[in-house]
């Protein structure tokens, strides 16, 4: 019986998004006990604990310039793109911040624009609005169904800054895979991001009082590190025109754990901004030039 090539990146692409929406969903009860900040930079620490010895087994090789310098304008970004986003999970369900971040692509579009000064397609005109009107579609269910208090409005502003920040990302990612493994990047990222952060330390980091919140804090640090490697093995053995679209299962993902964790409902104004949103990047989603997107998931570790 011969098998598709791609069964294989495909499903453990899957099981990567699943992992990652699970360390969602444990930054959100870190998050909640002892702060998005103290969460993440403890974090840092443990995945920087846990990649930088397979970064010097490999070498250890010290970047270039050119090199150093993507890897600290991406960490930078990543700090505060990861610290708005885990913010948000403390005001809002776990589904719900996934289905509004899918935006970023769509931001990173308009920046592609902007930054590098790529042509506005006219499919790109449509996904932008299909994912703006996304947006609306679940911002209005709260306010119809009068759950947009002044928790939840800050949870869709940190959101929706993390978005824009993370589309910032994704301009910069196919430059810095270009120049750099996955190992180096992530152990960079975590550095650099950990780095940034440590310096607001005596303001704002509380030290967490129950040894839950740290085994809790210990996990989201080895699932971002497993489901970033999975997706760097999966994106160099398949298309990335076969796996982007499993990225989506993240929605479903964080329903499923938001649900489990939580005991969170998703409503159905959010299942239709989600499905907009998604359908906005598909039409806006290239065909062909694949490497780039394969390349710059690979890098990625959120």
């Amino acid at each position: 019986m011969n098998r598709n090539p791609a069964f294989y990146p495909f499903l453990v692409t899957l099981v990567a998004i699943g992992l990652l929406s699970l360390m969602d969903g444990f930054m959100k009860s870190a998050a909640i006990a002892v702060g998005a900040y103290s969460a993440l930079v403890i974090r840092s620490a443990m995945s920087i604990s846990l990649i930088a010895p397979v970064w010097l087994w490999q070498g250890a090789n010290w970047p270039a310039k050119k090199v150093m310098r993507v890897h600290c304008i991406r960490g930078v970004i990543s700090a505060f793109m990861a610290l708005t986003f885990f913010s948000a999970l403390v005001y809002l369900p776990l589904a719900e911040a996934i289905a509004l971040s899918f935006i970023s692509p769509l931001i990173a579009l308009g920046l592609a624009v902007v930054i590098l000064g790529e042509t506005l397609a006219g499919k790109t005109l449509v996904a932008a609005v299909l994912g703006l009107v996304g947006v609306a579609v679940i911002v209005g269910g709260r306010i119809g169904a009068a759950e947009m208090d002044d928790d939840a409005a800050l949870g869709v502003v940190l959101v929706l800054v993390s978005a824009l920040l993370y589309a910032w990302k994704l301009i910069l990612q196919r430059q810095q895979a270009l120049v750099a493994k996955p190992v180096e990047i992530v152990t960079f990222q975590s550095s650099i991001s950990g780095s940034v952060l440590l310096l607001a330390a005596p303001f704002f980091f509380a030290w967490p009082g129950e040894s839950d919140t740290w085994i809790t804090i210990a996990l989201t640090a080895v699932l971002s590190i497993s489901g970033a490697l999975m997706l760097a093995w999966a994106y160099a053995r398949a298309e990335a025109q076969v796996l982007v679209p499993v990225e989506y299962s993240g929605f479903a993902w964080a329903a499923l754990f938001g649900w489990l964790l939580f005991g969170e409902g998703v409503q159905w104004p959010t299942l239709a901004g989600a499905a907009l949103i998604i359908v906005g990047c598909w039409i806006a989603a290239p065909r062909k030039h694949t490497e780039q997107a394969a390349t710059g998931a690979a890098a990625d570790i959120g």
